[in-house]
């Protein structure tokens, strides 16, 4: 079960195009438009992986004015196979593609507003600076990278946006200081954000001492916080008589999902919160890789977000109230 139901439609690839070494952009033609996105929308795609469909999260890089939905796939090495699989796509193949939904909407009508991207983060800030330029607001994008052959849409930003935008090069010694971006905003201004782990992390940080409202602060996260590597695990949930293998390829969400749990779910990234689940018992290190609890939360072991955390080994103990196990047959063989 969603949080709200998903509208789905077949598509067709219609293009791609390399903008970095390791960034594709896809042109996708829905057979019907369902919406037009707003900036900081995404879709679902259903990506062929290990043989079977998987639904893999993309912002759109543009509005859908001429028909296309167009999403930035960064290749991973670290991916659990969405990259890959997105990235073995040929032109003209066939898709199936949900409506855009907003979960990272753009406010407007604000004094000021300060876009913050990091890496492959441009994707949804790129139509958000473009609707701000038409909107004749008054806004600044600082757009972070590793090097300079990392910068996705730099030049379009740069011919759109003109001197609002400013590129920092880590490896050019370039750092972004963020608190004093912070202090430079208007104090009803709003900061925009995506970017890895670490950079919100910070950023939430420096938010709260500046003593800035939180609803002022808008962000998405890709990626996820860990040093250990993905491997298998088990999860048992005595409510439901179940044991289930968790590949390293695989979320603990995906892998209820498989077994027939009736799963609640909204972001996939560990942002909403809506698949959380209590943990009974831990027999290794839980590794959290969520923004959903505080690190606080985190630290006590007593929920995680399917989603994306893991076992870095053995088992997890999980409880799954108000959940049901859905058996083959249809039948419900909840144990609640």
């Amino acid at each position: 079960m969603m949080a709200k139901p998903i509208e789905w439609t077949s598509a067709r690839l219609c293009a791609t195009r390399e903008l970095t070494p390791d960034v594709r952009l896809f042109d996708v033609a829905p057979d019907r438009l369902l919406m037009t996105a707003t900036p900081g929308s995404h879709i679902d795609v259903l990506v062929p992986i290990d043989g079977r469909l998987q639904v893999r999260s993309y912002s759109l890089v543009s509005h859908s004015a001429d028909g296309l939905y167009r999403i930035a796939v960064k290749r991973l090495a670290s991916s659990r196979g969405g990259s890959v699989g997105m990235w073995r796509l040929k032109a003209g193949e066939r898709l199936t593609v949900s409506q855009p939904r907003n979960s990272f909407e753009l406010s407007y009508g604000r004094p000021e507003y300060l876009l913050l991207a990091g890496g492959i983060g441009i994707t949804p800030v790129y139509p958000m600076a473009l609707a701000l330029k038409q909107a004749d607001a008054n806004f600044r994008l600082l757009y972070a990278v590793r090097s300079r052959r990392d910068l996705v849409l730099a030049d379009d930003l740069a011919r759109y946006i003109g001197e609002r935008l400013r590129i920092f090069i880590s490896e050019e010694g370039q750092r972004i200081d963020i608190a004093d971006e912070i202090a430079q905003l208007d104090a009803r201004g709003e900061l925009y954000m995506c970017g890895p782990f670490g950079m919100l992390q910070t950023v939430k940080r420096l938010w709260r001492e500046a003593a800035r409202p939180e609803a002022h602060l808008r962000y998405e996260m890709f990626g996820h916080a860990s040093n250990i590597a993905d491997t298998s695990f088990k999860i048992r949930i005595p409510r439901l008589s179940l044991e289930i293998d968790v590949p390293a390829n695989r979320s603990m969400l995906e892998a209820l999902e498989d077994a027939g749990v009736d799963m609640i779910f909204g972001c996939r990234r560990g942002e909403c919160g809506l698949c959380v689940l209590p943990i009974l018992e831990a027999s290794a290190e839980v590794n959290h890789r969520d923004v959903f609890f505080s690190s606080e939360e985190r630290a006590t072991n007593s929920k995680l977000c399917t989603c994306v955390s893991r076992a870095a080994s053995g088992s997890l103990t999980l409880d799954t109230p108000d959940r049901t196990r859905i058996l083959r047959n249809g039948s419900d063989a909840s144990a609640v």
